[in-house]
């Protein structure tokens, strides 16, 4: 497979973007079953794809969140994707909405699923529950 480096570089700077250090980790991860697989996700997800001008970092992963819910099917990505979001600028209230409005078009089970791991998403980032109150000191 030939790599552009710099599609390869810029990929990888995105990565890092959304959570320090998950370029490197993903890519010794795939790595270990395939030496070209890395690429696939540096190259084309996100140094082809996410880099593209005309949507922000925020708004591709609000967009990949409420994506992810619909599936269904990817916990362990839709959790990276949260706390990706948190880290570039989405509001714990903004995630919320998103799982909220995909009871609509992904149904009410999906909306469930996404609020489990809004939940341990939040849990894992120590941020409060929008809709609890802190206790005063």
């Amino acid at each position: 497979m030939i790599s552009n480096l710099e599609t390869t570089q810029k990929g990888m700077q995105i990565m890092d973007a959304l959570e320090e250090g998950l370029a490197k980790r993903v890519c010794n991860r795939l790595s270990e079953l395939d030496s070209d697989l890395p690429r696939l996700i540096t190259d084309y997800a996100f140094g082809s794809v996410v880099a593209r001008p005309g949507l922000d970092l925020k708004v591709r992963e609000m967009i990949t969140v409420a994506s992810l819910i619909t599936l269904g099917n990817a916990t362990p990505q839709l959790e990276l994707h949260m706390k990706a979001a948190l880290n570039v600028g989405v509001t714990p209230e903004e995630l919320l909405e998103i799982v909220i409005q995909m009871a609509v078009y992904a149904g009410v089970p999906a909306c469930m699923n996404g609020l489990a791991s809004y939940r341990k998403v939040m849990n894992d980032k120590g941020l409060t529950l929008p809709g609890l109150k802190q206790e005063a000191i």
